[in-house]
């Protein structure tokens, strides 16, 4: 460059000296002057924007200048070399190579750079999920920080190609060629990882939640790369692979808040009037959110039909929880007080029968 041409010709006639000593005095002043800029940018990060970043609400700031303050120093030392180089002439054609080496060392310690900052990323997500009590995948998001490097590193390696001029488009075709191969080859595994990923960050539902496939109902334990294992509730394991629940209807009662609750009891035919209307307020009666801590409230009971062999009642109401095993213990109370009070008041629960009436014929 002409500034470093100037610096060392000035240096040369200042010190009455040959060429050869000017132009090492003038690399090793410019080396020494990138060491300063290189010492000023650590301090101000060290003494000034870190102590900016503690102000900050957030920790990702604090860890971001952290972790890129000394690989930022170092650039700036291979600046230092590179211009320090610059300034012998006696290189000659080498100064060309050497530019190239310093090059690809500030590409490879950018690329460190980078890889760091997404790891910060990675880990101050899922820092915060963990805060907010969401159970994630530690499997996947290894996974996806392992693609991303993978990612940055192939970008370096086209730019270092690119560097040494050396031609890209047999490469590039190379790569597209064995990326339609490999993707034909493992379509079923790529498409149950990208499911993986659809769940992880569409999150139908979680770890921990409870879900209902099809025939199948039971608690997610585990979201894989390749497929999700679910507690089912006789006891066994379901292993569901990501596709097939990705391109299915899935129930979750984990983000259910209240839960509606319909059944039907049938009293018998010779069941009377007065007793019929009894019915409701008996029912009213017992399920009261004031007896019952878990009855969100009483929707209805009505009078419903004409079964088969009983006169059946609809009885409608809401629990305050999802929670399937407190909803059983309210059912369970309800059931036992309706089967109290209906002895009380001498009403007869039906059962299936059927009665025949014969009629003698006289002869």
């Amino acid at each position: 460059m002409s500034w470093i041409t100037n610096l060392t010709k000035i240096i040369s006639d200042q010190l009455n000296t040959n060429l050869f000593y000017g132009e090492l005095i003038a690399a090793i002043i410019i080396f020494l002057i990138f060491l300063i800029i290189g010492w000023v940018v650590y301090f101000i990060f060290s003494k000034y924007l870190t102590k900016l970043a503690e102000k900050t609400k957030t920790k990702l700031d604090d860890m971001i200048l952290e972790n890129i303050r000394t690989p930022i120093y170092v650039v700036v030392v291979l600046l230092g070399a590179y211009y320090g180089s610059k300034a012998f002439s006696a290189l000659g054609t080498y100064s060309d190579l050497l530019a190239k080496i310093f090059l690809v060392a500030e590409i490879l310690v950018i690329t460190f750079i980078v890889t760091r900052i997404i790891n910060i990323l990675i880990s101050w997500y899922s820092e915060r999920e963990v805060k907010e009590r969401k159970k994630i995948s530690e499997h996947l998001l290894f996974v996806f920080k392992k693609i991303i490097h993978a990612f940055i590193y192939i970008c370096a390696f086209l730019v270092i190609l690119s560097v040494f001029k050396i031609d890209l488009s047999g490469v590039v075709v190379g790569l597209g060629v064995g990326g339609i191969a490999v993707a034909l080859a493992l379509q079923n595994i790529l498409s149950d990882v990208f499911s993986a990923f659809s769940i992880y960050f569409d999150r139908p539902f979680e770890i921990g939640d409870f879900i209902v496939i099809g025939e199948y109902m039971g608690t997610v334990k585990k979201i894989g790369i390749k497929s999700t294992r679910i507690q089912l509730l006789q006891g066994e394991e379901l292993i569901v692979s990501n596709r097939q629940l990705t391109n299915t209807s899935v129930r979750n009662f984990k983000r259910m808040k209240k839960r509606r609750i319909v059944f039907t009891i049938g009293v018998t035919y010779d069941t009377s009037v007065d007793k019929l209307r009894k019915i409701p307020e008996i029912i009213k009666s017992i399920i009261d959110p004031e007896k019952l801590p878990n009855v969100d409230r009483l929707e209805r009971v009505h009078f419903k039909e004409f079964g088969d062999f009983s006169l059946n009642f609809e009885i409608v109401y809401y629990t305050k929880t999802s929670d399937y095993i407190k909803y059983m213990d309210t059912q369970q109370a309800i059931n036992f007080a309706i089967k109290e009070a209906f002895e009380k008041e001498g009403i007869e629960m039906a059962f299936p029968t059927q009665t025949i009436y014969l009629n003698k014929i006289s002869t």
